[in-house]
């Protein structure tokens, strides 16, 4: 049970850096600044992949876990804490209540990303096609065409 209570709390550790990424990555989009977007984008990825691991070792931790308390493999962490004696009852619960609420928080972030990203590219091709440059699109059929350039606007630029 030691084990996979220093692994949850690892896991826990790496989703506040998984949301801290997030926040980043809407505090650069909010800002208009696209210049650190890619590098906001990486630390979502890296936080991602070092999750990815750290799911695999929780992963084979539950599974001994549940071994050792005479449950089915790949439990949740709730079926663990139900069958676990006190303090790792308790302990448990902890950590899922505390997934429970970070996920949530995450998933909430990400999807906020989300929009902020589409509404900036809308924006910006309703602009390239106000100003008549064309934009890439699609044909009845699917495949890939060019919308036809407008003509040419008057930009009035000292504004």
């Amino acid at each position: 049970m030691e084990e996979l209570s220093l692994i949850l709390a690892d896991e826990r550790e790496a989703l506040e850096r998984l949301q801290f990424a997030l926040e980043t990555e809407r505090l650069v989009l909010a800002s208009g600044r696209t210049r650190w977007l890619m590098r906001a984008a990486k630390g979502v990825e890296d936080v991602l992949e070092e999750l990815r691991a750290v799911e695999v070792m929780r992963a084979v931790a539950a599974d001994q876990a549940a071994e050792a308390l005479g449950l089915p493999s790949n439990p949740s962490l709730q079926a663990l804490a139900e069958a676990a004696d006190e303090p790792w009852r308790t302990i448990l619960l902890d950590h899922h209540s505390a997934f429970v609420s970070t996920v949530h928080e995450v998933t909430d972030l990400a999807e906020n990303n989300r929009e902020l990203i589409t509404s900036g590219y809308t924006s910006a091709r309703e602009t390239l096609l106000a100003l008549g440059k064309g934009a890439e699109g699609y044909s009845p059929d699917g495949t890939a065409a060019v919308i036809a350039s407008t003509p040419h606007r008057l930009v009035d630029r000292t504004l």
